[in-house]
């Protein structure tokens, strides 16, 4: 028996509106969720700013998509993204799309690509208007992900004390409350203890941008551990199961 094949994915990357250090990461990201068939990167290849995006290119297998800004303050990568987007969803080649991007004008087109049954996930910065990322079926921050050119920071004073490098600019895992207590209450009001399973798929199902990494933790469990207010313990099958104390 064949083994069933991985989706087939659309990468669409906004070049102007996603840092290209972390480039490398994304398609490792992307390798994740299904096989990148098309990888198209969209900008005015002409600008300075890109420079960066363009010596991706080659190594990450991209398509780049020349889009000259005719007119100022208007953004033609954005246009061009859409009108390729929409003739690949016609194509009825893909199962799913990913829209990188850190700009809400693409959240009408991910709405219409989900409105076809396909999966959208997108993937952009924390700055990310609202609206983008709840369009989406995933959206995945960039700053979860890590980069290949950390940022350069000058010399730390003697003084201060040194944190360790996952846990800079996270969630303090307290702030994940409020979305474990109401997928809780959501599977069973009633109920005691929860599948960790099901109250991660209740809440990224709520929360297209909820990843456990945010909030400095590699895996749900992990995350409710952290937290006091919970217990956690091992059921049936040694599937982990999860209760509030409170």
């Amino acid at each position: 028996m064949s083994e069933p094949r991985a989706p087939r994915l659309c990468v669409l990357i906004d070049a102007d509106n996603v840092p290209a250090n972390y480039a490398e990461a994304i398609f490792e990201e992307i390798a994740a969720l299904g096989e990148a068939s098309v990888r198209r990167i969209y900008g005015d290849w002409s600008a300075m700013r890109l420079n960066a995006w363009a010596k991706k290119v080659a190594a990450l297998g991209l398509v780049a998509d020349q889009q000259f800004s005719n007119t100022k303050g208007k953004n033609a990568s954005d246009i061009g993204l859409v009108i390729a987007a929409m003739d690949f969803l016609h194509s009825g080649l893909f199962d799913g799309f990913v829209l990188v991007s850190s700009d809400s004008d693409f959240t009408r087109l991910a709405a219409r690509i989900r409105e076809q049954g396909l999966d959208v996930y997108g993937i952009g910065e924390k700055k990310t208007p609202e609206a983008f990322r709840m369009a989406c079926k995933r959206f995945i921050y960039v700053e979860n992900l890590g980069s290949d050119e950390p940022p350069a920071r000058g010399p730390r004073p003697a003084d201060e004390p040194q944190q360790a490098p996952a846990q800079r600019g996270k969630e303090e895992p307290m702030k994940a409350i409020p979305l474990i207590v109401a997928a809780m209450r959501a599977i069973d009001p009633d109920g005691e203890w929860y599948t960790l399973g099901q109250v991660g798929q209740f809440i990224t199902q709520a929360n297209p941008d909820f990843d456990t990494r945010t909030y400095g933790s590699a895996k749900l469990s992990d995350l409710i551990k952290k937290i006091s207010r919970f217990e956690v313990k091992a059921g049936p099958g040694g599937q982990l199961l999860a209760r509030d104390l409170a």
